[in-house]
């Protein structure tokens, strides 16, 4: 295994950061609950473009940058030290991962309608898979949309919420079983479907802890929404292996992301460290203080450890779904005590909006739950344990 990022990637990650320092952090005090203003969000765009870093994460043929996998660690992580970072350098949530999606299954129309615009960032969209209790959750074989053929149109039918982005996208990936005769892992398609049709209907903006996402989290209804044919992404029945093929490098960008913020607030907490005085010394004098450091700058390069080489896995062909899940698992819940330990360091200032780390706080504590929660992926990592024991292949899948 070699990690060693490309020349590129480091230049590029270098100039990601300063980026973000210079330009980006700044915006900080103009975020809203949808992000950046539009016309703030504008301006940042064309700034990101002008320096040569839209998004890293797209071909070249797409306006991109063409990295590979494994060099978007870095320069993800760079951009991730601020939670506007990824939505100025093209490369957020959730359009970040509908785009791969869409280059991955989309057909030759489908791509010109929508990924190229989405590319460009000139449109925003949704991604619809999470239903309310008894629907699909943490398991999606417990879907309950439901989709029916009438001649060359499909008829939707459905209640979604946690659709990031859903308010003023202009399209969303709908999730919905075609046929149920089977089990939903091979009766499951995904629907592209324009905000306005008649029929699909943004109910609201779910409120939820944090915030801060374009388009919120929607909670969306499906009555009799009709879909033509052509509008199926990646051809019918394929939808759950889609949303799995979709979710596995999602998981890992998402940790990349998440680890600049985490760096971030390791960075902020040795600051306030080294300056603030309490019983006769620096805190960091403190031998509590120094071990709360050290434990927050070993989740991080444990972090990143394995998150580079589920990366690299994937780059080079293999699926990772194990490491993908430790890392799911894993990254979450350390990212969750870099912050924590970050707002205990610096103290009362920590709950204050004079620093970020409030703000990533409560940001932070989702993403033990989207993308999978953190029991999940034990479930994945144990099961897989269990599975291959004593297997002749058990080391090899399972670094045993």
């Amino acid at each position: 295994m070699d990690f060693k990022p490309s020349d590129r990637a480091v230049e590029l990650s270098a100039r990601v950061a300063e980026f973000i320092q210079k330009e980006v952090i700044p915006l900080e005090e103009a975020a809203t609950e949808d992000g950046l203003p539009p016309e703030v969000l504008r301006r940042a765009r064309e700034q990101a473009r002008a320096r040569g870093l839209w998004a890293p994460q797209l071909p070249a043929e797409l306006g991109g940058l063409g990295l590979g996998f494994l060099e978007l660690c870095p320069v993800f992580e760079a951009a991730g030290e601020s939670l506007l970072g990824p939505l100025c350098l093209g490369c957020a949530a959730p359009d970040e991962g509908n785009a791969h999606l869409l280059h991955r299954a989309g057909n030759a129309e489908q791509q010109e309608k929508y990924l190229r615009p989405l590319a460009r960032g000139e449109i925003r969209s949704a991604f619809a898979m999470t239903e309310p209790a008894p629907g699909a959750g943490s398991d999606p074989r417990m879907l309950k949309a439901r989709a029916e053929k009438q001649g060359g149109v499909w008829v939707l039918n459905g209640h979604k919420w946690f659709a990031t982005g859903a308010e003023g996208a202009a399209f969303a990936i709908v999730a919905a079983v075609s046929n149920p005769l089977v089990p939903v892992t091979e009766g499951c398609t995904l629907f592209i479907v324009d905000a306005g049709s008649a029929g699909y209907e943004v109910l609201r903006k779910v409120a939820v802890m944090g915030g801060g996402t374009p388009g919120g989290h929607g909670e969306v209804r499906l009555r009799g929404c009709r879909v033509p044919a052509k509008q199926i992404l990646g051809g019918e029945g394929n939808g759950f292996r889609l949303m799995q093929e979709r979710l596995g490098p999602a998981r890992l960008t998402h940790c990349m992301r998440w680890l600049g913020a985490a760096r971030r607030a390791l960075r902020i907490a040795i600051e306030r460290a080294r300056v603030r005085e309490a019983f006769g010394k620096a805190l960091a004098e403190h031998q509590a203080i120094q071990w709360m450091l050290a434990d927050s700058a070993m989740d991080l390069h444990a972090s990143r450890l394995m998150v580079l080489e589920a990366a690299w896995k994937i780059a080079s062909g293999d699926q990772a779904r194990v490491e993908t899940s430790m890392c799911k698992a894993f990254v979450a819940e350390a990212v969750n005590r870099v912050i924590d330990r970050a707002i205990q360091v610096c103290g009362a200032l920590g709950l204050t909006a004079d620093l970020p780390l409030a703000r990533f706080y409560q940001e932070a504590r989702a993403f033990r739950i989207y993308d999978g929660p953190s029991e999940v992926h034990r479930m994945v990592v144990a099961r897989s344990l269990l599975k291959t024991l004593g297997k002749k292949e058990s080391q090899k899948e399972i670094h045993l």
